[in-house]
């Protein structure tokens, strides 16, 4: 891919020319280029974001406090989406975000309506629907990825010594105090390794922006397009070379944090 981001599409006859030249990197940094891996990157950060806010205490609950029949169920639950196909799973949620899905009719039952006309800046009845916002897109995404975020945070919290709680318990420490200098630095390696799958993922992800959202492309709809119906080889992977430095920035930064001795 490197190496055909190098390549150039001749203008005249639309054929590949296999020669060295910066012509692509002058075509992929554009205006409306940028909008796209701006997008892109915000919304992985966005879902990254949130989806440690919710795994944390759901791994906290299973690691401290949960029964060992409870633990199993909460496994199972969090395991049991994944053993369904992606597509059924996105396509599902199509449904439930359609204008005349779920969402639409609790919020008419419950007379919320007029929050979904908020969130969208545009009436829900004859106008777009969650199922072609980035809300809705932010949803699914965070609906299929939180697993991911789950697991190494209760694989991180399950290496905490109860040892170490203890012993800030007996040098007179409040639970909350022990929670945020003890459990919570020793667990955040947890939460840096399931932001690895999470952001990366949504960073590469194609179908469900494509499923679920607008007509604004995001990093993979782009590299699908162009390598597909309009056949631009050398531009589809000079975007791919995007997400790669992406990850690979932020694989440095999650290696110092010690991320990857949770995962």
């Amino acid at each position: 891919m490197l190496l055909q981001s190098f390549f150039y599409i001749d203008e005249f006859s639309g054929n590949i020319v296999r020669e060295f030249s910066l012509a692509t990197y002058e075509q992929l940094f554009t205006h409306a280029n940028a909008d796209i891996f701006m997008r892109t990157t915000l919304m992985a950060a966005a879902v990254t974001i949130a989806a440690a806010l919710i795994a944390f205490p759901i791994a906290y609950y299973m690691v401290r406090y949960a029964s060992m029949k409870m633990k199993a169920v909460l496994y199972l639950a969090v395991m049991l989406p994944l053993w369904s196909s992606y597509l059924v799973r996105v396509y599902a949620w199509k449904l439930i975000l359609a204008k005349e899905g779920m969402v639409t009719w609790f919020a008419g039952k419950l007379q919320l309506t007029w929050l979904l006309d908020a969130i969208l800046a545009i009436p829900v009845i004859g106008g777009p629907s969650l199922s072609i916002s980035y809300i809705g897109s932010f949803l699914v995404f965070l609906y299929i990825w939180l697993p991911f975020m789950i697991l190494p945070i209760v694989a991180a919290l399950e290496r905490v010594p109860a040892s170490l709680t203890e012993a800030s318990a007996d040098l007179g420490a409040t639970p909350k105090q022990t929670f945020r200098k003890v459990i919570l630095p020793l667990a955040f390696p947890g939460v840096v390794a399931g932001s690895i799958f999470t952001f990366s993922l949504t960073l590469g992800d194609y179908i469900i922006p494509g499923i679920i959202g607008n007509s604004r492309p995001f990093i993979g709809q782009a590299v699908y397009q162009l390598q597909g119906a309009a056949g631009n080889i050398p531009l589809a992977a000079a975007f791919t070379i995007v997400p790669i430095v992406i990850m690979t920035i932020y694989l440095t930064a999650a290696r110092r944090l010690g991320a990857f001795d949770a995962l």
